[in-house]
Parts: C-alpha cells; structure tokens; sequence
C-alpha cells in the first residue's frame, strides 16, 4: 500500500478548485474513492486517471488554400 490517499481539501487544492469540486466528483461517483469510516480519500492515481481522461488536446489550425495571385 504505497500508494498516497488524499483528502477532499487536498484534491481541490491539487485541481485548483474549492472543496465543491471533489464532493460533487465522488457524489456522483466520477472518481474513485475510498471511504475509511465516514472519511473519503482519493488516491492519487485517481486524480491522475481523471485529469488525463478529461484533457483536452489542441487542434492544428486548418491551412488556409488561398487563390494564387
């Protein structure tokens, strides 16, 4: 068990958002979680799992084909 389990406040300041966030994560059951009693803990490949699964790529701007002049 080497893996680090974090809390609610440490997964929103890990995001960057408040506490709402990762409540309504695990409410709705978006992210793994682990409860140890009435704790919820998140491990941290979850937060991982889910940052790379709702990561947007940039696309290539098109090449314009413009008229020879």
């Amino acid at each position: 068990m080497s893996e680090k389990y974090l809390s609610i406040p440490e997964v929103a300041e890990l995001l960057g958002t408040t506490e709402r966030f990762p409540r309504r994560l695990v409410s709705e059951r978006r992210i793994r979680f682990v409860k140890v009693g009435r704790h919820v803990r998140i491990p941290e490949s979850a937060v991982a799992v889910f940052i790379e699964s709702h990561t947007v790529e940039p696309i290539e701007p098109r090449r314009r084909v413009g008229r020879a002049a």
